[in-house]
C-alpha cells in the first residue's frame, strides 16, 4: 500500500519541477561617455560639428535621452550659450543631420528615444552649430552640458563640455555713390559703408584712388564717353574738409568693434566750373579696405 502512493506523486513532483517560472529580466541602461562638442575657431561664419554619446543597454530597453540647457546664466535649450570673455557666444544642438531638429529635454517633444536591438554598446549622434553673424571679443567660450539617460531603469547623467574660440574678424560692405545730374555747380552725394568686427576689434577704414588714369586718393575722377574725366572727392566728414585716402594713421577713418554693424558715411563731392565735359554718364570704381 505504502509503495503504491509514492509512485503516484513521483511524477507530480517531477511535473513541478519542470515547469518552474523563470525570472524576468529587467531593463538596463547606462551612459559610458560623450565626446566633447570643439567648434575650433570662429570667424562670423556658421560652424558645424558632431559628437557622439554612447551608453550601454540590455536587449529590447527602451530609452530616452535628453540634453539639458547648459550652466551659462539665461540660457535654454532653445537658446544655448557658451560664457566668454565679456559676453556670450549662441549655439544649438540638434538630433538629425539636417539640423532643425532641437534636442532638448523635454519628454515627447525634443529629446531622442529609442530601444536597443541588441544588447551591448549603442551611439547617438549630436548636431552641433554655431550660426553666422555673431562678433563677440575674442576669447575662449565654454559651457557644460548635462545628458541624461532615463526609462524602466536607473537614471543615468553625464556630462561634455562645449567650447569655440571666437578670433578677431571684420565684413565690411558698401552702398553706391550717386551723385545724379551735374550741370556745373557743386554736387554732393552720400554712401554708406558698413563696418562689423569683433567686440573691441580695432580696425581702420581705407579708400584707394578709384580706377580712372593717373588719379590719386586727392585727385579722383570718373570716366566718361572718349575717355573724359570728371573730378570728385571723398571725404570722411560732412564738412567735406577731410579727405578719406587709404593710408592708416594718416587719412583713414579709425574705429572699434562692437559686435554689431557700424554705418560710416561717405561724403562725396564733384567741384564747380566743370562745364567743358562732355555730356553722358560717368563712373569710377573705389575699393573699400578696412585694416585690422
Amino acid at each position: 500500500m505504502n509503495q503504491a502512493i509514492l509512485r503516484r506523486l513521483a511524477p507530480v513532483a517531477l511535473f513541478l519541477l519542470v515547469c518552474g517560472v523563470r525570472p524576468a529580466t529587467a531593463d538596463s541602461c547606462q551612459l559610458s561617455s560623450i565626446a566633447p562638442i570643439v567648434f575650433g575657431s570662429y570667424t562670423g561664419s556658421a560652424v558645424r560639428v558632431a559628437s557622439t554619446i554612447t551608453f550601454q543597454c540590455s536587449s529590447g530597453s527602451a530609452y530616452s535621452i535628453g540634453l539639458n540647457a547648459g550652466t551659462t546664466g539665461g540660457s535654454t535649450v532653445n537658446s544655448r550659450n557658451m560664457s566668454g570673455p565679456s559676453s556670450n557666444l549662441g549655439y544649438s544642438l540638434f538630433s538629425n543631420a539636417g539640423y532643425n531638429f532641437n534636442w532638448g529635454d523635454s519628454s515627447g517633444t525634443n529629446w531622442v528615444t529609442g530601444m536597443a536591438a541588441t544588447s551591448g554598446y549603442q551611439t547617438v549622434t549630436i548636431y552641433a552649430q554655431l550660426p553666422t553673424g555673431q562678433y563677440p571679443a575674442a576669447g575662449t567660450y565654454t559651457d557644460t552640458v548635462t545628458a541624461t539617460l532615463s526609462g524602466n531603469f536607473a537614471t543615468s547623467t553625464l556630462q561634455f563640455n562645449v567650447s569655440a574660440t571666437v578670433v578677431k574678424a571684420c565684413l565690411v560692405s558698401a552702398s553706391s555713390l550717386l551723385f545724379g545730374v551735374y550741370t556745373g555747380s557743386v554736387l554732393n552725394s552720400t554712401a554708406i559703408i558698413s563696418a562689423n568686427c569683433t567686440n573691441g576689434t580695432a580696425y581702420n577704414v581705407g579708400l584707394d584712388a578709384g580706377t580712372a588714369n593717373a588719379a590719386t586718393v586727392t585727385n579722383r575722377s570718373m570716366t566718361g564717353p572718349s575717355s573724359i574725366l570728371l573730378r570728385y572727392s571723398l571725404f570722411s566728414d560732412s564738412g567735406r574738409s577731410m579727405n578719406w585716402g587709404n593710408t592708416v594713421g594718416s587719412d583713414t577713418l579709425p574705429g572699434a568693434g562692437t559686435g554689431f554693424s557700424q554705418y560710416l558715411s561717405v561724403y562725396g563731392q564733384i567741384p564747380p566750373g566743370q562745364t567743358s565735359v562732355a555730356a553722358g554718364s560717368y563712373a569710377d570704381t573705389v575699393t573699400v579696405t578696412l585694416t585690422y
